[in-house]
């Protein structure tokens, strides 16, 4: 592990403070989890815009997919 410095907001800090003391963790395991929960959602929201894009580049024809109706099931509703 690589020990790092950052500067944060007094406010924040508090708050980060009284979060770690209710769930007994550490400052740097609750930054840990906070940044690979940032990463994930990155990652999720660019995937998003790709496969956004992708469509738009290449919207679903007419009839594309109609063979596949008999076979959804949506449940009771």
């Amino acid at each position: 592990m690589k020990t790092i410095q950052m500067t944060i907001e007094e406010a924040l800090l508090a708050e980060v403070d009284n979060t770690i003391q209710a769930i007994n963790t550490t400052r740097s395991a609750f930054i840990r989890h906070a940044l690979r929960l940032a990463l994930e959602q990155f990652k999720i929201r660019q995937l998003e815009i790709q496969h956004r894009v992708g469509y738009e580049d290449h919207p679903v024809l007419a009839g594309e997919f109609d063979v596949w109706e008999a076979e959804q099931y949506w449940g009771t509703v």
